[in-house]
């Protein structure tokens, strides 16, 4: 296990002012150095056990050199393995052509070489001419090599490292903080991924922090401020809002508007739906569009919120969706989205859930896929069956595109001569130097310095 630096939790401290330094974005030999002393030393979320519900299902999840095999290979247990035959190095399973990874039902997986065969215990139950070998062909030699893997919220994470701490300790304390959210119960509404022209932490950065909104989305600033805060807490990171006036007790967790609360909120959850896709659900958006006509004029915003949640939460449970009770303490600190060190972020909410993920495509730095899936929660057995699928990046909703245009040009920025690194809001983009402190624990190299006058 790395010996790496144990970061404390924050909680609500905010980041100094740092530089940080592009090499981590842009340089070749970085990029090339992240397989071996963070990408096989890190918990990475590679999967959903709603994936694999059945005996001999399997799902394949690839980072750079390494291929995982996720196995159900009992109703109560699933296992992993180095996807790669013991014999002659064949990948095992390979990921067809144009999808996100290989899925499908097995119980035994044979080499398309030389066709040795596997059980979905690990186990070699073909070998032709197994007696060539002699007696030191045994099955230590020949079985899959086993990878570390453990679920939480209903996610199905892999370490490399055989040496990996428990996943739980890994997790904290954003595993305690999301836990009364109950993520094990959502199914995913859509889920695609694409390839950036960026290195993945550009790409993942865009949506880790709330200060580009202005910017990036002006159409948003109808609504209101949207700038937040970012803090880091331990390994991990996470984000949020202020609690708007007179919304104390939603503590970050809604935005309704400035105006009037009605109008605004139904016009907010109108265009977040249509242009994002994200973030909401369609019981939310139709009690929403009704407020400015059950509500009169002059409702407070905490009454608007409060019939408005209460409204949606009723209709959700008459047709079977129970959203979890998270108390507005609880709610509050958890913030918007938590940044899981180093490649996921997890927007969470009571009855929905926004998952963003990048991997490096190959060791060019200027390369990276995206991964983006929505959850929410549906009525048993009435959820959607939905696969990965790729997206061009211009088939996204207007919103993400938006997101998206910055990409390439960020990347191709760092790279100007005489650019002294990025310069973080300490306040609003603290998650951004989580990110990049934590990365240069594990990296020993691109440390953020303490942002100074020059002299």
């Amino acid at each position: 296990m790395n010996e790496v630096k144990a970061f404390p939790t924050l909680s609500e401290t905010q980041s100094e002012a740092v530089v940080i330094p592009v090499e981590a974005y842009v340089s070749p030999e970085y990029a090339r150095a992240e397989r071996d002393k963070l990408w096989r030393k890190t918990w990475l979320q590679a999967g959903r056990l709603e994936d694999i519900p059945n005996v001999g299902d399997y799902i394949t999840y690839d980072i750079l050199d390494d291929s995982v095999l996720i196995v159900r290979t009992t109703p109560d247990e699933v296992k992993a393995y180095r996807n790669v035959c013991t014999h002659r190095g064949r990948r095992l399973v390979d990921t067809p052509e144009g999808m996100r990874n290989a899925r499908g039902n097995a119980r035994k997986f044979v080499c398309g070489f030389h066709a040795w065969t596997f059980d979905i215990d690990g186990s070699a139950s073909g070998i032709r001419h197994k007696e060539d070998w002699g007696v030191g062909l045994c099955s230590e030699v020949t079985r899959l090599g086993e990878v570390n893997l453990d679920t939480w919220a209903g996610f199905l994470w892999i370490n490399l490292d055989k040496d990996a701490e428990p996943l739980r300790d890994y997790l904290e304390p954003a595993a305690s903080a999301l836990e009364p959210f109950q993520l094990q119960n959502m199914r995913p509404r859509w889920r695609c991924w694409t390839k950036f022209n960026c290195n993945w932490k550009v790409a993942l950065e865009a949506f880790n922090e709330t200060y580009h909104v202005a910017g990036t989305h002006p159409e948003f600033n109808a609504f209101g401020d949207f700038t937040g805060w970012g803090r880091q807490q331990g390994r991990h990171s996470h984000i949020g809002y202020d609690a708007p006036k007179g919304l104390e007790a939603n503590k970050a967790k809604l935005r309704l508007g400035a105006g009037d609360p009605r109008i605004s909120t139904a016009q907010m959850q109108k265009y977040t739906w249509e242009g994002v896709n994200t973030n909401t659900t369609q019981t939310l958006v139709d009690v929403a569009q009704t407020l400015p006509d059950v509500l009169p004029e002059g409702t407070p915003a905490a009454e608007v919120s409060k019939y408005w949640l209460d409204t949606a939460r009723k209709i959700d449970a008459d047709r079977g969706v129970f959203w979890p009770e998270v108390d507005a303490e609880t709610a509050g600190k958890s913030g918007t989205a938590w940044q899981i060190f180093p490649n996921q972020q997890i927007g969470h909410a009571v009855n929905n859930m926004l998952c963003y993920q990048a991997r490096p495509c190959g060791y060019d730095p200027d390369q990276c896929y995206f991964e983006v899936a929505v959850y929410e929660l549906y009525p048993e057995g009435e959820a959607p069956e939905t696969e990965w699928a790729y997206a061009d990046p211009s088939d996204f909703p207007h919103v993400l595109k938006q997101d998206f245009s910055n990409m390439a040009a960020v990347q191709q920025g760092m790279k100007m001569d005489g650019y002294r690194g990025n310069i973080p809001n300490p306040k609003s983009e603290g998650a951004v130097i989580s990110l990049h402190r934590n990365l240069a624990n594990y990296m020993g190299t691109g440390f953020p310095v303490a942002l100074e006058e020059p002299k």
